[in-house]
């Protein structure tokens, strides 16, 4: 599990962890039935408070994403292969959904939003 987080970004810090976590989860790098380490480990690997690690977990498992367990920790939920693509295009939807309000906002054009989402997408990083 890889997790870093930006001091120039807009996001709070349990925002970032959470996106992170849901990316790894969705793109099949965490696994059902894998093992978050302990919230304060994590906040000690990344120099934080506890604090909006368990703010993280807490909505990671509101999102269905994980399950706790008292006295063992907590654990990737299982996930058929047709709920986390309905994950994906849920978050991306919302995701997108932002960016268009943005868009359409600043009074582009829904063809100039989509040849803005284009060029984002062919630069991306993998």
């Amino acid at each position: 599990m890889d997790l870093f987080l930006s001091g120039s970004s807009p996001l709070p810090i349990y925002q970032q962890l959470f996106d992170q976590l849901c990316g790894q989860i969705l793109d099949g790098r965490l696994k059902s039935g894998d093992a978050l380490p302990p919230i304060r480990t994590v906040a000690k690997e990344l120099s934080i408070s506890v604090i909006p690690v368990k703010r993280a977990w807490e909505e990671l498992e509101a999102a269905g994403f994980i399950e706790s367990f008292v006295g063992r920790g907590c654990f990737i939920a299982p996930m058929s292969a047709d709920k986390l693509q309905r994950l994906k295009r849920a978050m991306a939807a919302d995701k997108l959904s932002d960016a268009a309000a943005y868009c359409k906002g600043m009074g582009l054009s829904l063809a100039e939003a989509e040849g803005l989402l284009g060029e984002a997408w062919r630069s991306a990083k993998e």
